[in-house]
C-alpha cells in the first residue's frame, strides 16, 4: 500500500510570510506553532499508518502461505488414502493409517497458524484505517489553520484546534 502523503512545504512558507506582514499579531505565533505541531503529528500518522499496512499486508501473505501448506497437506491425505485401497498387506496399510493420521494432525496445526496469522493481518489493518484517519484529520486542520493565518480569523484557528484534538485522539487509538 502507498503511504500517505502531508502536503505542507508550500504552507511553511505562507505562515511565515504572513507573519512578517502582519507585524506579529501575538495569536499568530501560537497559530504557526500550533500548526507545525498538526504537521509534526501528520507525518508521525502517516510513517504509523504505512508500517501497519505493510506488516497487514505480510501477515496476510503467511497467512496465505499457511492455507497453502494446509491445502498441500490433504492433497497428500487423499494420495495416501488412495494407496491404501490398493494396498493389501496389514503392515504397509498400517503405515499409511499412520501417515493419514500425522497430515490430519499437522493440517490442525497448520489451521491454527493461519487463522492467528489472519487475525493479526486484521488488527495492523485496523490500527492503519485509525491512523489514516487521523492523518486526515490533521490535514484538514492544517488547512483550517492557513485559512484562519490568511484571513487573521481567530474562531478559524479555534476549529483547527478542535480538529487536532480529534486527530490526536485518533492517532492515540491507532498507537494501541
Amino acid at each position: 500500500m502507498e503511504e500517505i502523503e502531508v502536503p505542507t512545504e508550500h504552507l511553511h512558507e505562507s505562515i511565515k510570510e504572513k507573519l512578517e506582514e502582519g507585524g506579529g499579531e501575538s495569536w499568530s505565533m501560537y497559530l504557526a506553532i500550533s500548526t507545525a505541531l498538526m504537521a509534526v503529528l501528520a507525518a508521525l500518522g502517516s510513517l504509523f499508518a504505512g508500517h501497519h499496512s505493510n506488516e497487514a499486508l505480510l501477515c496476510q501473505l503467511k497467512a496465505s502461505d499457511s492455507w497453502n501448506y494446509y491445502q498441500a497437506k490433504g492433497i497428500k491425505y487423499e494420495v495416501v488414502s488412495l494407496m491404501k485401497e490398493i494396498k493389501t498387506d496389514p503392515a504397509e496399510t498400517e503405515k499409511l493409517n499412520e501417515k493419514m493420521k500425522q497430515y490430519k494432525d499437522d493440517q490442525a496445526e497448520i489451521k491454527k497458524e493461519a487463522e492467528v496469522s489472519m487475525k493479526e493481518s486484521e488488527g495492523h489493518l485496523q490500527q492503519h484505517v485509525i491512523l489514516a484517519r487521523s492523518v486526515t484529520i490533521f490535514q484538514i486542520s492544517i488547512a483550517i489553520s492557513a485559512i484562519a493565518m490568511l484571513t487573521r480569523r481567530k474562531f478559524l484557528w479555534y476549529g483547527s484546534m478542535a480538529f487536532s484534538i480529534i486527530g490526536l485522539v485518533l492517532f492515540i487509538m491507532g498507537m494501541r
